[in-house]
């Protein structure tokens, strides 16, 4: 196939690639579909289709651009996917590893290895734990329209490492310098393969955030920006008021006062309950205004005009 489309039957697709299994069971879809079609056995589960075929043509190599995901589907996806690994998939293998390597003791290879494995499966539990608690957190509130002053999700971007590393390395050490007992050959063999399996897994994972994911919440983002309320703009820039200076609006008003007490834009934006984003197309429209670009001229116009009395701005500026 070149690429999956809703009119396929699903178990032709599962047929093309057997690694999709995992992807029906994260995104709660259940086998004994018979020959349903995708869109039908979709709707059957209460699955989004597009952002189904989304993550299936991706995995699989496919154009996926045609299809707009749903971010609610897609975390749901992500978060199922951290279960599975978490709960399922690494405790597994810790268990089989064990088989193969023997209990050990203190300062054996064994010990060594099963020490280097536990300490990248907490790797990975901090690393999914902070996406589930934090950033799926913060995605939740933009569907609903709030934003957050301190967080966009170029900040989780920019973090947001492979961690299929170690697995990597511990595969690496197993087939190049590991020499088990003859009688676990097998054993070990069969938990190396896990481990690849799971590296590859992992490392998809984490693609599909970075392409799926990353992308449309910033296009989320952008819509909130072009929709969040630009008083300024509704504004006439040279309106001026009855001392014939130029007149602000009660929100620029509230952002010079604030810029004059020595507040950051954030702990503006905090104040005000707006964007960060807001506050400084605010500063920009306020100085392109008054053609004042200082935070001390600012400071002077806040006087002058009543926004703070002199007395509070020896104090801040004595407090500083």
């Amino acid at each position: 196939m070149e690429q999956y489309l809703p009119t396929h039957r699903m178990r032709d697709i599962i047929a093309d690639n057997p690694l999709l299994l995992p992807v029906l069971s994260r995104f709660g879809i259940p086998l004994g579909f018979g020959d349903s079609q995708v869109a039908d056995v979709c709707e059957a589960h209460s699955v989004d289709c597009h952002t189904f075929l989304a993550v299936a043509n991706f995995i699989s190599g496919k154009p996926h651009q045609v299809y707009t995901v749903s971010l609610p589907s897609l975390i749901s996806y992500l978060k199922q996917a951290h279960f599975y690994f978490l709960s399922y998939v690494l405790p597994g293998i810790r268990s089989r590893l064990i088989e193969a390597l023997g209990t050990g003791v203190s300062g054996d290879m064994s010990f060594l290895l099963l020490k280097f494995y536990d300490e990248y499966v907490e790797e990975v539990r901090r690393h999914m734990d902070f996406e589930d608690t934090c950033v799926f957190d913060y995605v939740d509130c933009l569907l609903k329209g709030k934003r957050s002053p301190d967080f966009r999700i170029s900040d989780f971007e920019s973090d947001h490492h492979p961690i299929a590393a170690k697995l990597k390395e511990m595969k690496e050490i197993f087939i190049c310098h590991f020499q088990a007992d003859g009688t676990r050959v097998d054993q070990l063999n069969s938990v190396l393969y896990e481990i690849i399996t799971c590296e590859r897994d992992i490392t998809t994972h984490c693609q599909v955030e970075n392409r799926l994911f990353v992308p449309a919440v910033y296009n989320l983002e952008q819509s909130l920006d072009s929709a969040e309320p630009d008083e300024s703009a509704s504004a006439q820039p040279d309106k001026l008021d009855a001392n014939g200076d130029i007149e602000l609006t009660s929100r620029e008003k509230d952002i010079v006062t604030a810029i004059a007490r020595g507040l950051s834009n954030k702990e503006i934006a905090d104040r005000l309950f707006i964007s960060v984003h807001t506050v400084a197309t605010h500063r920009r429209n306020i100085c392109a205004k008054l053609n004042i670009h200082s935070a001390s001229g600012m400071t002077i116009f806040a006087i002058l005009h009543g926004l703070i009395s002199m007395e509070e701005a020896n104090s801040l500026l004595q407090g500083k």
